[in-house]
């Protein structure tokens, strides 16, 4: 039996919206699968949770969100270094991104990480003028990628820290690092803030007209003691995944596990039989994110023709035996499930009225 289980962050309307958006939606075959599905009744969370809800249903998945509590992003640091191919030495990590903070009027604002473009010659240069700062203090700051950097900071792994798509949009005030010693990292990141402010990289992107690298983003906070062998072990055995899908940025940490097949399509997926397979749709973090909802529509009927259309047709003929739609938005989560038997009630007319708060 195949189990094909879609993430679909930000699928779901928000509350305000929901009646406007979901009256211009065109989209037939995502309005059939919605319809006949079997439906579980909506979650919904904390407004200021550290993560949004398809971050921490993930998490959760994957063996990371044990004993974490809503004021806490995600442990995701060491499973992220080694997806890198980064081994870190023992202790507790953070993940750190290096961001643009807008300055409002009388707060400040995180923006969305994936629209800065940050280059990698860039993200080096920065990271050297940076790492020089962290050494006086006794902490290491390792480079993974251009938007993902690690620190090691045992005296910090009390701090309770927000991902930075759950920060997104909103006075950082609210979802910065807290904690005993918060101050002593807020002196930190102030010092690279300086340092940065007048930075040929940043004097460069403002010539271009793109933001500047301004600030940097503490989250993800995990110790390696718990990640040891035998906890590996566990977690892999409890992974209900075989095969995963499209699963990138930090997401991808989360695939080392099961096999993963990225950029697929879903010609590509319906091919790939999966006992248990998780396929991640993200187009519609960004729009999402950036109350965009012009472009979420673009992108909604983008995924009823790419993925919608063909993944109906693979039910009704057998391709795939079991269909599950997570659809969450900035707080909640809603559930549908669809077989082929399911999909026989032609009394059921296709509606999207389900996604209504």
């Amino acid at each position: 039996m195949t189990h094909l289980q879609i993430l679909l962050p930000f699928g779901l309307p928000p509350a305000a919206m929901a009646a406007d958006l979901l009256r211009v939606l065109e989209m037939p075959s995502f309005s059939t699968l919605i319809a006949r599905s079997t439906f579980s009744t909506p979650t919904t969370g904390d407004d200021f949770s550290a993560a949004l809800p398809h971050e921490r249903r993930l998490a959760f998945q994957f063996g990371l969100a044990s004993n974490v509590p809503t004021s806490c992003s995600p442990q995701l640091a060491i499973a992220a270094m080694h997806a890198l191919g980064l081994r870190p030495s023992a202790g507790t990590w953070f993940v750190l991104n290096p961001v643009h903070i807008h300055v409002a009027r009388d707060h400040l604002i995180l923006t969305d990480q994936r629209q800065l473009m940050v280059q990698e010659t860039d993200a080096r240069a920065l990271f050297n003028t940076a790492q020089p700062y962290f050494h006086e203090v006794g902490k290491e700051l390792i480079y993974g990628d251009a938007q993902t950097w690690f620190v090691q900071a045992n005296d910090w792994a009390q701090f309770d820290t927000a991902t930075p798509d759950a920060a997104c949009g909103h006075n950082i005030d609210i979802w910065m690092a807290k904690g005993d010693l918060a101050l002593h990292w807020r002196k930190l990141q102030n010092e690279v803030q300086m340092r940065w402010h007048v930075h040929p990289v940043n004097e460069m992107r403002e010539a271009h007209g793109l933001k500047t690298i301004n600030s940097l983003w503490l989250w993800g906070a995990a110790t390696l003691l718990d990640t040891d062998v035998s906890s590996a072990k566990k977690n892999a055995e409890e992974n209900p995944y075989d095969t995963t899908f499209n699963l990138a940025g930090w997401h991808s940490a989360l695939a080392k596990h099961p096999h993963n097949l990225q950029d697929g399509n879903a010609s590509d997926v319906i091919a790939t039989p999966a006992k248990h397979g998780l396929l991640i749709l993200d187009q519609l973090i960004v729009p999402g994110l950036a109350n965009d909802w012009s472009e979420w529509l673009a992108q909604m009927h983008r995924l009823e023709s790419e993925w919608f259309l063909p993944l109906l047709a693979a039910i009704k003929a057998g391709g795939i035996d079991q269909l599950s739609l997570i659809l969450t938005h900035s707080t909640g989560v809603s559930d549908f499930s669809i077989t082929k038997n399911s999909l026989r009630k032609f009394w059921i007319k296709p509606t999207l009225a389900r996604l209504r708060p």
